[in-house]
């Protein structure tokens, strides 16, 4: 749809209940206006944690919707298992969204999605939420609290389907948490060497955030 400064945009989500394909390059009904900074394969699907809502309208004194800064995934958490956050999940986590079983590979009812990157916040995020407030940087709060949610690769295609089960199936990666990949990539401080390398190991994580990882390292 329409959106400021004359641009197209599709961030502003709703809740769908049919089920819907998924391909290496994300949900098929999804859009990006923005082809050169969203979406692809390691942009693929979007997911945030609904309570990332919760924290903006209590800091800001709003009413914003899941859905309004475009993930394309939520979860909510049973069996008193914790739910997905930024401190909860790491690079190289893959779930299965869907059955529980896959039969030789195919996965008609499910999909699985690995976790490359975080999402880094951007000036539409102000854009969208500037409709209902006044507040002149809600980015850049955002950006300090460490909220970003993440993007997956998809591992295998099929389909998708609202109110079914998640399953973490791969978790090769325990150190490496979404909150605290923001936590080193965002600090002003050095590192020694033992900190970062471990990162810039983990095959699947995307280039560029490597990229600002080595810069992190402490010399001599």
């Amino acid at each position: 749809m329409p959106f400021t400064r004359e641009e197209m945009s599709a961030i502003d989500k709703a809740p769908i209940k049919a089920p819907v394909a998924v391909n290496f390059m994300g949900l098929t009904t999804d859009e990006q206006a923005d082809r050169r900074h969203h979406g692809g394969p390691l942009k693929a699907v979007h997911q945030l944690a609904p309570a990332t809502y919760d924290k903006i309208n209590a800091e800001f004194g709003l009413k914003v919707r899941v859905g309004t800064l475009g993930e394309n995934l939520t979860t909510k958490a049973v069996n008193d298992l914790p739910e997905m956050t930024e401190a909860t999940v790491c690079i190289g986590d893959v779930f299965q969204y869907g059955q529980d079983e896959i039969i030789d590979g195919n996965g008609e009812d499910s999909v699985q999605l690995r976790i490359v990157q975080p999402r880094r916040p951007c000036y539409k995020i102000n854009d969208q939420i500037g409709q209902f407030t006044k507040v002149p940087n809600i980015a850049s709060w955002v950006s300090k609290q460490g909220i970003s949610g993440w993007y997956f690769q998809v591992v295998l295609d099929g389909m998708i389907n609202a109110d079914l089960p998640v399953y973490l199936i791969e978790r090769p990666y325990p150190f490496a948490t979404l909150e605290k990949l923001w936590q080193l990539s965002n600090s002003k401080e050095k590192f020694a060497a033992e900190v970062i390398k471990p990162w810039l190991t983990i095959e699947c994580l995307e280039e560029s955030w490597k990229t600002v990882l080595a810069k992190k390292i402490r010399k001599g």
